[in-house]
């Protein structure tokens, strides 16, 4: 065994990670990645070498190896070269004989989590106080090229369909939509706010591309300490032109999710968790019908609730499997007073508006609906909630200029992939979550 370097001993190039190891069943190859295990039998050692595809096996035999590997701790960075040869029993199929072993990066000590375990016992609060370690987990690994397959699903299909990638302000001079859940940060010596999304700037460029969306960062200063609430996370918003009504931007959320799904499948259907069929017509419920059966089968008066609660779209996930085989649910029709100024009413009941959740096993996944798109309705729409026009100068001039019908959705993938997992909590999807108790690392 080499001594320690911290340059490889031979070109990156002629590196073969070990997902490629059946590739070359026969040769003599390069790996290089961190010591993820090892087992120690009597006239044998098994090194466990993990890079960013996968475990490789290597059987180290020579007394004064195994001497020096025993004593290395987990997640040393290593450099190995030795045969590659069948064996059914090892990952992938195959495993690396006669190995020589270069060290590339020292571990001073064992790490503070076992990383080499099918699920790390430590708490939640301990893998996120180290998450440098614990995003190397397999699992975590896993999950973060899920959400990374699921944005780029989301990507592909609406660039297929001719929407055009926008980038929006994540600082703003003023709160337009309202609530308390906003942040405000100095900026140069005045008050600036967080986007909590970027919806006034998606519809104002339907007015210049017809078709757009965007993957980006929100911020919401959410007083709530739960396992579904953050204050920053990841969403995934599209806006579209010239549609009839809501059922249009449904549409396309129907193709925008079974893409995404696509996606997600294609990473390794062997290692992930089952990746659910998205239904050609995904079922759709009206939100006073959904009140009506959820209340009489919890024996609840739901008559004047604007929302949903999680218990009640919980039910309607069950619903929707039994009745239609789906994990997925449509609840249309939401409160006006619940839905914001933007919204459009139900043409033939002003009560009801021209939205939609979309439900994944009971878990509210998607928010979206068709806007009002001509001026005098928005100067009506503000009036009557008594909201000032000033902060929307710049938003309703798009309207003044001529708008077409429009509607669009925001997705929120963390909560997707917190589904499909079975993850206990959000941050679980999530690389370095921020909430109320949290800023680091």
């Amino acid at each position: 065994m080499s001594a320690s370097s911290s340059t490889p001993a031979t070109s990156p190039a002629l590196r073969t990670l070990a997902r490629e190891l059946p590739q070359h069943i026969g040769e003599h190859v390069l790996l290089q990645g961190w010591l993820h295990h090892q087992r120690h039998l009597k006239a044998v050692d098994f090194l466990l070498l993990r890079d960013r595809s996968g475990i490789a096996q290597i059987v180290v035999e020579a007394p004064e190896l195994r001497d020096t590997l025993a004593a290395m701790p987990h997640e040393r960075v290593l450099e190995i070269r030795g045969n590659a040869v069948a064996s059914p029993q090892a990952p992938h199929g195959v495993e690396i004989h006669d190995p020589q072993v270069t060290v590339l990066s020292e571990g001073s000590e064992e790490p503070p989590l076992e990383l080499f375990r099918p699920e790390m016992q430590a708490l939640l609060a301990t893998r996120l106080d180290h998450a440098a370690v614990s995003l190397r987990h397999p699992d975590r690994v896993m999950t973060q090229h899920l959400l990374a397959a699921a944005i780029r699903g989301f990507r592909e299909t609406l660039i297929d369909l001719d929407f055009t990638e926008i980038a929006t302000p994540k600082l703003l001079e003023s709160a337009p939509e309202g609530g308390a859940n906003v942040f405000t940060v100095d900026y140069f010596g005045g008050p600036a706010y967080l986007a909590q999304s970027p919806q006034l700037y998606k519809q104002i460029m339907v007015g210049a591309l017809e078709r757009v969306f965007e993957v980006g960062p929100a911020f919401r200063a959410e007083p709530h300490d739960t396992s579904r609430h953050v204050s920053q996370f990841l969403s995934l918003d599209a806006e579209m032109g010239f549609i009839q009504d809501h059922h249009d931007v449904m549409n396309v959320v129907r193709d925008v999710i079974a893409g995404m799904m696509t996606t997600m499948q294609a990473i390794d259907p062997t290692a992930t968790a089952p990746i659910p069929v998205v239904p050609e017509r995904i079922p759709e419920i009206h939100f006073q019908k959904a009140l009506e059966m959820v209340g009489g089968a919890l024996g609840q008066d739901l008559q004047d609730e604007p929302d949903l609660a999680p218990e009640h779209e919980r039910w309607l996930g069950d619903w929707a499997m039994q009745e239609h085989g789906s994990d997925w649910l449509f609840v249309t029709g939401y409160p006006m007073r619940k839905r914001p100024f933007y919204t459009h009413p139900q043409p033939d009941d002003a009560r009801w508006s021209n939205s939609f959740d979309l439900l994944f096993r009971g878990l509210e996944i998607v928010t979206g609906g068709q806007r009002l798109h001509r001026h005098a309705d928005y100067l009506e729409a503000l009036e009557s909630r008594s909201i000032a026009h000033d902060p929307f100068t710049g938003y309703l001039e798009a309207f003044r200029y001529g708008m077409p019908p429009h509607g669009g959705f925001a997705l929120g993938v963390e909560r997707l992939v917190r589904q499909i997992t079975g993850a206990g909590n959000i941050r679980d999807v999530m690389l370095f979550p921020r909430d109320i108790t949290r800023l680091s690392p």
